[in-house]
């Protein structure tokens, strides 16, 4: 196989999975009912898609022989952008009140912290030795 078909069968493959991902992030935003699950679908799914699909761009552009590196400061613009969109999107929506508040964290000395109670330290000795 030459380095030509080899590169034109990845293009083919990303572009699929692309594709794929892609459909699925689209299904998902108008099966969804809720605004914060609406927003997990396009986020995860169409960031994975979005970058197979340039991903694919890129493979072919070095199986025509020219070298094309923008695709890739697409992909890393998308990567970093996409989490802190919507992270600020479920935000808005918590503040808004348009969903369920999580639940407030129990009162306890172990929440968030290194501190583990003497029974479980116990525990996990046990199963060290």
């Amino acid at each position: 196989m030459s380095l030509e078909i080899l590169a034109t069968l990845a293009t083919a493959i990303a572009l699929l999975i692309g594709a794929i991902f892609t459909l699925v992030g689209a299904i998902g935003l108008l099966k969804f009912n809720d605004s914060m699950t609406r927003l997990h679908a396009p986020t995860k799914v169409g960031t994975v898609g979005v970058g197979s699909l340039l991903l694919a761009s890129v493979f072919h552009s070095f199986a025509n022989g020219s070298q094309s590196f923008h695709e890739l400061l697409i992909m890393a613009f998308l990567f970093v952008t996409a989490p802190i969109s919507a992270n600020f999107i479920a935000k808005v929506n918590i503040h808004k009140q348009s969903c369920p508040e999580p639940p407030a964290p129990p009162q306890d000395d172990n929440w968030s912290t290194l501190n583990v109670p003497e029974a479980d330290r116990i525990i996990f000795e046990d199963k060290l030795s």
